[in-house]
C-alpha cells in the first residue's frame, strides 16, 4: 500500500522542535507507515541527532531547487533551508527564529496545497512547536500556527480540537485575551465550534457523535445570575446544532463537566485555558492539537518549545509521534468541507 507523504516543519530552531524531530523521522515503527519531507535546517537536524546518539538517516535536498520524487527516496527528505546563526541562538525567542520557523511553515503549506498529481504534494503536515515571541520579533503577527493556515487556504471556519484517548476538546475561541473572550463570542462562532467538533468526531470514525459544551461563566451562569452569555449565546447556539441534527447538550458548568468526560465524544471549551487545563492534566504529552476545518491535515504536539530543556536531550517526542499517527490516520479518512 502507498504510504502518505507527511511533511513535518522543525519549529523554532531554538526550541525543542529539531530534537524531536530527528527522534521521530528514526523511529522504525513510524517509518514502516510513512514517508518524511522535514522542513527545516540540515545542520541544525544533524547536530541534534548527533547529541543524542541517533544516525542521520535522511536525504539532503537545498530549499529552492528542484527534488526528485517523494516516491524514489526510501528514507526521510528534509528540504534545507538554513541560516549560518541557527547553531549560535540561545534557547530563546529571537528574530532570525521567527523567521526562519514562519518560512518552512509557508513551504509547507505551499506543497500541501500541490495538487495530487503533483510528486511535490505532501498528504498532511505535522508541526514542531513554534514560539509565537519570535514570530512577534521578526514582524508577523499570527497568533501562531492555526491563523496561519486558515489565512493561506482561506478557510473561515475553523478551531483547535485537542484529541487524545482520555478525551476530546475543541475550543470556540483560541489565543484570546481573557478580558476580550465576551466580546468575541456570538452565536455563530459557538455553533460554528460545535459543527467543527462533530465533523472532526465523524472523521475520526465516530458515526453518531455526542457532544457537550461548556457555559462561559461559573457554575454556567446560574440562569443569568453570574453572567447572561449562557442563556443569550451558547444556549441558542446549541438549539440551533440540535435542529440541523447533531447530538449535543449544555450548557455546563465547566468545573464539572470534565470528570464526565467519558459520557461524550467530544467537549467544546469557550476558551483557551478552560479546555486545555483538563486536557494537560488528563494526557499532556500524549494528546494532539488538530486544526479542524482546513482543507488539508495538520496536526502539532499539545506542548510548546520548552526553551529550557532544548539544550538537553531529555525533550519527550511523543506527542508529536501522536500528532504524526493522527496525521496518518486521517489522510484515508474522507474530508469534510467547511464553509470557506
Amino acid at each position: 500500500m502507498r504510504k502518505p507523504t507527511i511533511g513535518i516543519t522543525m519549529g523554532d530552531p531554538a526550541g525543542i522542535g529539531p530534537q524531536i524531530v530527528a527522534k521521530v523521522i528514526t523511529d522504525r515503527n513510524l517509518l514502516q507507515k510513512n514517508r518524511f519531507i522535514i522542513y527545516g535546517a540540515n545542520d541544525v537536524l544533524n547536530f541534534h541527532a548527533d547529541k543524542c546518539g541517533l544516525k542521520p538517516n535522511w536525504f539532503r535536498v537545498e530549499s529552492g531547487t528542484e527534488r526528485a520524487t517523494n516516491d524514489l527516496l526510501e528514507g526521510p527528505i528534509i528540504i534545507d533551508d538554513s541560516d549560518d546563526s541557527l547553531l549560535q541562538l540561545p534557547h530563546a525567542p529571537s528574530k532570525i527564529g521567527g523567521v526562519v520557523s514562519k518560512r518552512w511553515v509557508e513551504a509547507a503549506i505551499h506543497d500541501a496545497m500541490l495538487s495530487d498529481d503533483n510528486p511535490r504534494k505532501i498528504d498532511a503536515v505535522a508541526t514542531a512547536p513554534i514560539c509565537k515571541e519570535s514570530w512577534n520579533l521578526a514582524g508577523y503577527k499570527w497568533q501562531g500556527h492555526t491563523d496561519l493556515f486558515a489565512a493561506r487556504t482561506k478557510t473561515k471556519r475553523h478551531a483547535m480540537m485537542f484529541v487524545a484517548k482520555e478525551l476530546r476538546v475543541l475550543l470556540a475561541t483560541c489565543h484570546i485575551p481573557l478580558m476580550d473572550i465576551r466580546n468575541v463570542l456570538t452565536i455563530g462562532k459557538i455553533h460554528d465550534a460545535i459543527e467543527l467538533a462533530h465533523q472532526g468526531c465523524v472523521r475520526l470514525g465516530i458515526k453518531k457523535p455526542s457532544i457537550a459544551v461548556t457555559g462561559l461563566n461559573p457554575h454556567a451562569g446560574e440562569n443569568g445570575i453570574l453572567g447572561d452569555e449562557e442563556q443569550r449565546l451558547i444556549s441558542p447556539a446549541i438549539k440551533l446544532a440540535v435542529n440541523n441534527g447533531v447530538q449535543v447538550k449544555g450548557p455546563f458548568p465547566a468545573d464539572t463537566i470534565f470528570a464526565k468526560a467519558n459520557q461524550y465524544d467530544a467537549i467544546v471549551a469557550m476558551y483557551h485555558d478552560q479546555g486545555l487545563i483538563p486536557v494537560k492534566l488528563l494526557a499532556f504529552g500524549a494528546s494532539v492539537n488538530w486544526t479542524v476545518g482546513l482543507p488539508m491535515i495538520r496536526t502539532s504536539p499539545d506542548h510548546g518549545t520548552a526553551f529550557d530543556i532544548a539544550a538537553s536531550t531529555s525533550a519527550n517526542e511523543q506527542s508529536l509521534i501522536k500528532a504524526i499517527e493522527l496525521a496518518h490516520t486521517l489522510t484515508s479518512a474522507p474530508l469534510i468541507k467547511s464553509s470557506s
